[in-house]
């Protein structure tokens, strides 16, 4: 085994590169995901702006990079939210020096002396605005660099042949609002008088306003959508509609169909480093023009070669400027160590509360069934720490007869006591890690031990995984109370109905932190299992996953026996961790088009610079979101574009790059801006904003700026409409759900007030809004409801062998339960079904398998397997809505007048509470306030 001082300089042949191909031999080939068996390429001797953060990445000095060798800074504080002092727009941003093999023959400028900034206020009252620092400047054009015109006069006998963005935006013209009838998202609804503003069927993202051919080149909205699908001209405009402007990203989600491209030349445009896409334009057959910065660049002659048609002299047909969503197979260029393997650390509380609630039997058998599937390949490593008030480690090294405890009771400073044997080869050591994994549930049985040094445990944990990196799964079921990093309770039981002040959303210590971003640091991240019954200051623990882009999961009074449903959802959740895919070692980067830029990222990573996010691991489960502004005015041309760029090591070993570009129009009118409103992705940049506000200044604060933002977009819209009563609630057709989404929000857990929501709760509702992509958080803020017990085939889609039905959805009102139906409500990551009391004894019997509505039992988490129609009908349709959930839902069976209820009617966003208005109250209100 090589020792933990060696590994830092693993020889190579360790990481061996694979058999070499031939040219393209991979192209158009589709995988699954990324496990698939594609061949290393050839080396390539192509520029990157990857350079830099590689040796970001490997923590390493190169004479080749003008980065910090570590990505960790000296200072901790505002590393999320805000803004950044003194950057540059990330279409401004200088690139990276070329590689030396391959000279540029057109050096990139040194970058812009920033000049004070003349930016406008970002949207949204009541959010703070951006730091003065904060300042944007555009680099001079490179020498030689076509002027930014949107339609490039040169080799005109080509234009047709090799259509592009910019030669298909003069087509556009005809798609504007103004010229045609009013589209349907434009048409005026009366709020206070529309009784079903709900739709019946779930509501999609609008398809943004482009020619037939953009449409169908364009990025898929799971993966990639903008608030705006009609980007304002100027901020001014933006601003007068008083609509937020950002992204919402999904960028590793599970894909059924990924095109795989390995090349020797990854082509990308040599001034901003954007990757060549379907919205490049070719002006001829040697030159394209950048989407983003209109830079025109050569055409590589490797690339003039398309292996799918075998044909010579067509670049516009090459998959990566046919599909909007690829991943390259990255040369050795975009690596400065050889790909790390896959590591897996398990740092385990075994208190005498830990071995009370029972975590460690689930666990241990989910291992043990899911051992041969965790990612990986030869070189997978997997170890364990356990630790109560000391910490203990397990020597597995091949060749002993039994794993070997080894416990260091010296907190204050810990030490690896064998430092070589304690992260060990899954399949060399098998038989030893299952011997451990059948033994730890028993061994602690008898402990009287009550304290948790989870501080210097994982200590211990950063010094085992810094030489390689990997991924560290902590599973703790109390407040910490040794070492570094122990907490006091900080929740006062009383204040938790406070309708005022809400304390302590923010954490008590920055150990986590500084240890989350020392982790980041090597290429380290920490996913959080929270398994407890009482306080433990999720808003303290969660920042070792926040700044390290792991994930929290929280499992609140959670018991092997007396909470049964929590422990299925422990059992079913584990066996997703462990086997879906994950990507190591990865950094994003987000581009657009000259003009725009960020300013605000959202999610779990650790900022690098202006638009680089360093994220240790990367998951199919995490979303992000970023806000936008508007720079300078985009008069020159009449579409947009954004990129984003994931660098990862695969867990096979591969360097891959999955990139995804979205494409959307400019407009001049209000009108235009207001018709392109995606409702979904406003609204859940809104929460990520409000989360932000609630720990940087309070949750009343954050409230006030939600209602604020539904005032100021309809009052905007209000004023730029003739002719509406003064009277009515008017919106948009496209803005007509923002009020009950935001009065959705605001009854949410993580903003409700006035009810009692237990501190922890609060905060990690705050933390899933941070870090789940749309689709799954939607169901979280306003969930879906459906009448169950008249389950038909009509409409029902066919999925697999399944045929799924599909009932309309039906709006969150107690006036839409009726006692003699059941009905399914979908939370995201609870299920409940609602039982009338008058309910069809039919149903009751054949779904729920109990003769008569009196004899359903109080706590029924589970729908039996019955031979009848209506239960294959209902269980295949929940199977369904659970399909590809980063998290197992719970089911409760909830009955009419059962105490249980409480928590199923305070979904019910429609319907009035204690401390909270009902739709149309808040309507009322929300005119109110835009009379005033």
């Amino acid at each position: 085994m090589i020792t933990a001082h060696q590994e830092c300089a693993v020889p190579k042949e360790v990481y061996h590169e694979g058999p070499k191909v031939k040219e393209g031999m991979q192209y158009g080939e589709y995988v699954n995901n990324q496990a698939s068996s594609a061949p290393t390429p050839l080396s390539s001797t192509s520029d990157d702006e990857e350079e830099e953060e590689e040796d970001e990445e490997a923590g390493v000095d190169s004479s080749s990079t003008t980065s910090s060798a570590s990505p960790v800074p000296n200072s901790y504080d505002a590393l999320e939210g805000g803004s950044y002092p003194d950057v540059l727009s990330s279409s401004a941003s200088s690139p990276a020096p070329d590689p030396a093999p391959e000279p540029d023959p057109a050096p990139a400028p040194a970058p812009a002396v920033p000049q004070p900034s003349k930016m406008a206020k970002p949207f949204g009252y009541g959010y703070p605005t951006l730091q003065p620092g904060y300042q944007n400047a555009a680099a001079p054009l490179n020498p030689g660099v076509q002027p930014s015109s949107p339609v490039y006069s040169g080799f005109q006998p080509y234009t047709q042949q090799y259509p592009g963005m910019n030669q298909l935006s003069s087509s556009l013209g005809g798609l504007s609002l103004q010229s045609s009838a009013q589209p349907e998202s434009l048409r005026p609804v009366n709020l206070t008088q529309e009784r079903n503003i709900l739709p019946m069927t779930p509501v999609w993202a609008p398809v943004p306003n482009l020619n037939l051919d953009l449409k169908k080149l364009n990025c898929s909205p799971d993966s990639f959508r903008c608030t705006l699908t009609n980007i304002p001209q100027t901020q001014a405009l933006l601003n007068k509609a008083k609509l937020p402007l950002g992204l919402l990203l999904h960028p590793f989600r599970d894909l059924t169909q990924l095109p795989v491209i390995t090349s020797n030349t990854i082509v990308r445009c040599r001034s901003c480093r954007t990757y060549i896409n379907p919205f490049v334009s070719f002006i001829d057959q040697r030159r394209w023009k950048c989407n983003l910065c209109y830079r025109v660049n050569d055409v590589p002659e490797e690339f003039m070669y398309n292996p799918l048609t075998r044909s010579y002299g067509e670049p516009h047909k090459r998959p990566e400027v046919q599909n909007s969503t690829v991943e390259f197979i990255a040369s050795s260029d975009y690596m400065l160590r050889p790909p790390q393997p896959a590591v897996y650390l398990f740092v385990l509380d075994v208190s005498h509360n830990a071995v009370e609630a029972g975590y460690l039997t689930i666990l241990c058998q989910s291992l043990l069934e899911n051992l041969d599937k965790l990612p990986g390949d030869s070189r997978t490593r997997i170890g364990f720490v356990t630790f109560d008030s000391t910490i203990h480690f397990y020597n597995l090294q091949e060749g002993l007869s039994q794993p070997q405890m080894l416990i260091v009771s010296d907190i204050d400073d810990v030490f690896l006591p064998t430092p070589d044997s304690l992260l060990v080869n899954v399949y060399e050591s098998k038989e030893l890690i299952k011997d451990l994994l059948n033994a730890l549930p028993n061994m602690f049985t008898n402990t009287r031990e009550t304290h948790s040094a989870l501080g210097p445990a994982l200590q211990a944990a950063f010094k085992l995984m810094s030489p390689t990196g990997g991924r560290v799964s902590v599973f703790q079921t109390q407040l910490p109370s040794l070492g570094a990093g122990l907490l006091q309770s900080r929740e006062d039981p009383n204040q938790r109905s406070s309708t005022k002040v809400v304390q302590h959303l923010g954490p008590a210590t920055d150990f986590y932190k500084k240890l989350a971003l020392d982790c980041s640091g090597q290429q380290t991240a920490v996913d959080l299992f929270l398994l407890s019954s009482q306080y433990s200051d999720l808003s303290s623990l969660a920042c070792m996953s926040k700044y390290s882009a792991g994930c929290v999961y929280y499992y609140p009074s959670f018991h092997y026996t007396h909470n049964p449903s929590q422990a299925e959802k422990l059992q079913k959740d584990l066996k997703r961790y462990l086997t879906r895919k994950i990507g190591f070692e990865a950094v994003m980067r987000i581009r657009c088009t000259k003009g725009l830029s960020m300013h605000t990222f959202h999610g779990n990573f650790f900022v690098r610079s202006t638009d680089l996010l360093s994220l240790a691991n990367i998951n199919p489960d995490a979303g992000f979101a970023v806000q936008l502004s508007i720079e300078e005015s985009l008069t020159d041309t009449s579409l947009v574009c954004f990129q984003t760029a994931l660098l990862y090591t695969s867990s096979k070993g591969e360097r891959r790059i999955r990139v995804h570009t979205l494409c959307l129009p400019v407009v001049s009118s209000l009108a235009d801006v207001y018709a392109g409103v995606d409702v979904q992705a406003a609204i859940c940049l809104l929460a990520n904003m409000a989360v932000d506000r609630s720990v940087s200044s309070s949750l009343s604060d954050a409230r006030d700026a939600l209602v604020n933002a539904v005032v100021d977009s309809l009052s905007a819209y209000g004023s730029t409409v003739s002719n509406l009563q003064q009277s009515a609630l008017i919106a948009p057709s496209s803005l007509k759900l923002f009020p009950l989404y935001v009065l959705a929000l605001l009854k949410q857990k993580a903003f409700r007030t006035g009810t009692s929501t237990r501190l922890d709760d609060r905060v990690y509702a705050m933390c899933q809004i941070k870090c789940q992509p749309l689709v799954h958080l939607m169901k979280m803020i306003h969930p879906n409801l459906y009448r169950i017990d008249r389950l038909t085939d009509e409409g029902a889609i066919h999925v697999s062998d399944r045929v799924v039905p599909q009932p309309p959805l039906q709006k969150l009102s107690a006036e839409k339960l009726t006692r003699d139906g059941a009905f399914l409500m979908d939370c995201g990551s609870v299920f409940y079904i609602w039982v009338g009391k008058s309910c069809d004894n039919n149903f009751i019997e054949d779904v729920l398998g109990y003769p008569n509505f009196a004899s359903i039992p109080q706590k029924m988490t589970y729908l039996p397997e019955l031979d009848t129609l209506s239960s294959e009908r209902a269980r295949s349709f929940i199977t369904w809505l659970r399909d590809n959930r980063p998290l197992s839902p719970i089911l409760h069976v909830v009955k009419d007048e059962s105490p249980a209820k409480t928590e199923f009617f305070q979904h019910l966003i429609e319907d009035r509470t204690e401390a909270a208005f009902s739709y149309y109250e808040f309507l009322l209100h929300i005119q109110q306030q835009i009379c005033k």
